[in-house]
């Protein structure tokens, strides 16, 4: 799986004008699944999210992880961060998962993020989302679990 993660001063999710998903600081994550992800993937990759030092200690260095924070976790599907780009100018998709495999494991790790952090929101799969943040930083890492 891929994670996206953008440290967050807040982030918010709307469809159709509705918000169905919010947070104050913490981290905003992008989501995308590759085909041969699996739910160990998936819990590799929350584990890394809740232990990956972003956040700064009292000596301004990024020593601290969400879980120490206790911060906000805002998880959004996003089929694209799975693409090739690799050539052309067009992106292709056969490197991203199938739409019903890449579900069943967004609400897994969805299911399994709030069972382990408290403040946990989410984007709809198959939506057509807006997604607002304010990047604290900026601080953006690209992070894949295998």
């Amino acid at each position: 799986m891929i994670g996206l993660l953008q440290r967050v001063s807040e982030a918010e999710v709307r469809i159709d004008g509705e918000r169905v998903g919010a947070i104050g600081a913490g981290l905003l994550v992008l989501v995308g699944v590759q085909p041969q992800d699996s739910e160990a993937s998936a819990q590799r990759l929350l584990d890394r999210l809740l232990t990956y030092r972003v956040f700064v200690d009292e000596a301004g260095r990024m020593n601290r992880a969400l879980r120490d924070t206790g911060g906000g976790l805002l998880l959004v599907p996003q089929f694209t961060l799975a693409a090739d780009t690799r050539s052309g100018t067009r992106a292709g998709f056969s490197t991203a998962a199938a739409p019903a495999h890449a579900h069943a494991l967004f609400v897994h790790l969805a299911e399994r993020a709030r069972a382990a952090h408290g403040d946990v929101a989410c984007g709809r799969f198959g939506a057509d989302m807006k997604v607002a943040l304010v990047n604290d930083g900026p601080v953006t890492f690209w992070l894949e679990s295998r």
